[in-house]
């Protein structure tokens, strides 16, 4: 896959209003389920919620997609990794923006801020190749670039 460039989105209000919206829609069209009790594996997997059920990630998957579907640059949708308040693995849908990153969250309806989560970031997709995994340190900063297997 090519190299993008990296990319932001204006935050206008008619594009929080569009965030806010397809986060709320996902939140409220996908049943939370485990992998196990969907799948019957623990073994992740990284889909579209073809039957309306899925864990975190198909969450950010689905949230990720209809935001580009909305013009939203791919290079700006960022899946991310996290330690969550329970110190559990989770996958949330960062969005860069030119006022800083916002979380979307199968969670919780709000878009916060990166820093007002009270999740403790782990690694995110490269902006420019979304087969790159960049891992980052505790306060969202840039620490290494990790495998795609990561």
């Amino acid at each position: 896959m090519p190299a993008l460039p990296a990319a932001s989105v204006k935050l206008t209000a008619q594009n929080m209003s569009i965030l806010k919206r397809i986060n709320q829609k996902a939140n409220r069209s996908i049943k939370p389920v485990s992998n196990y009790d969907h799948w019957g594996t623990t073994m992740d997997h990284w889909d579209y919620p073809v039957d309306g059920k899925g864990d975190c990630k198909i969450y950010a998957l689905y949230k990720r997609k209809l935001l580009q579907e909305a013009g939203f640059p791919r290079q700006a949708l960022l899946m991310t990794v996290v330690r969550d308040l329970h110190n559990e693995g989770h996958t949330i849908l960062t969005v860069k923006t030119d006022k800083g990153d916002l979380v979307l969250d199968n969670l919780v309806d709000e878009i916060r801020p990166w820093n007002a989560t009270g999740y403790y970031f782990l690694k995110r997709q490269s902006q420019q190749n979304p087969n790159i995994w960049v891992s980052l340190n505790q306060r969202g900063g840039t620490a290494k670039r990790l495998s795609p297997s990561s």
